[in-house]
């Protein structure tokens, strides 16, 4: 009995990887850009703003893409670790406060390019950010942390439970709706 060879290659391991990684990166991107419309959404709202210019909004697609591709990175160089004996809240809760500060310092640096770009000193223009009010910045780190911790825990129950049963989980099983 002849087998056809198999005529669907499978393809390279790396491959795998890359998209996997384009997927994450996407719907992290995704993830943070419905927080960071909402905020851009009530803050012109709050200030009575009309029309509301969509070019604010232009700015927290671009702001959720950055903290998404430093979020990856800040992974893969310090990959999220869950230790069962603490459980994830535990285990996660330092890596939420470095993760914090990783998007904190980004919104000083876009601050400070902000501020060239207008013209201004670099170093005056992160100063200046938060309006110079540490409690408005408290403020958004607060809000801020709230946006990473269900990512991270999220992502710890993926680690802890495997992606399928984690999709399961949410989405229901696939194989059981089919039949």
């Amino acid at each position: 009995m002849n087998i056809p060879p198999d005529t669907n290659p499978k393809p390279h391991p790396f491959i795998n990887k890359v998209e996997e990684e384009a997927k994450e990166a996407f719907f992290l991107s995704v993830y943070f850009a419905s927080w960071f419309c909402a905020l851009t959404f009530l803050a012109a709202t709050s200030l009575n703003e009309r029309p509301i210019p969509l070019s604010i909004f232009g700015i927290s697609l671009i702001k959720a893409g950055l903290c998404a591709k430093f979020m990856l990175i800040g992974q893969a160089i310090v990959p999220i670790k869950v230790n069962k004996d603490y459980g994830i809240l535990k285990s996660l809760f330092i890596e939420s406060l470095i993760y914090l500060l990783v998007v904190l310092s980004l919104n000083y640096l876009e601050a400070g390019i902000h501020g060239l770009i207008k013209g201004k000193s670099f170093i005056d223009s992160m100063a200046d950010f938060g309006q110079s009010n540490p409690l408005k910045v408290l403020a958004m780190c607060i809000v801020y942390w709230l946006i990473v911790w269900p990512y991270l825990i999220f992502t710890g129950m993926k680690l802890i439970m495997g992606r399928d049963k984690m999709m399961n989980l949410f989405f229901g099983d696939r194989n059981q709706a089919k039949h």
